[in-house]
């Protein structure tokens, strides 16, 4: 104990009983460092607008190499927050599924209400 915690001891119970698991913990951490760079959260938000689009695409919006957008996009893939689809010689990326959606407009939503 803490002393002079004024904090009540069954609330302190309550969020250790409730606690994850030190390796949920790590996992949850290592998802949202994904969305620490600001390349992999634009390439998100095209994806977000479109139905699916092809590396070159996204590598024309965004104006950076095929190569550097190919990286991005299998970090995202491993990830489990897109999936490919061939076709022919090129790939069509989308998002996995609408949580990944959510997950943007939510963050999108908490910004701005932090802002007003």
């Amino acid at each position: 104990m803490v002393p002079d915690c004024k904090t009540p001891t069954e609330d302190i119970e309550k969020a250790k009983t409730n606690m994850l698991a030190a390796e949920s913990i790590d996992d949850i951490s290592s998802f949202f460092a994904i969305f620490g760079d600001s390349t992999r959260v634009r390439i998100l938000w095209i994806l977000d607008t479109v139905d699916e689009m092809c590396v070159c695409g996204i590598s024309e919006i965004m104006g950076m190499s095929v190569s550097a957008v190919s990286h991005q996009l299998r970090i995202l893939r491993d990830a489990y927050l897109i999936k490919g689809r061939r076709d022919g010689k090129n790939i069509y990326y989308s998002l996995c599924d609408h949580h990944v959606k959510q997950i943007l407009e939510m963050a999108s939503e908490h910004l701005k209400e932090g802002r007003e």
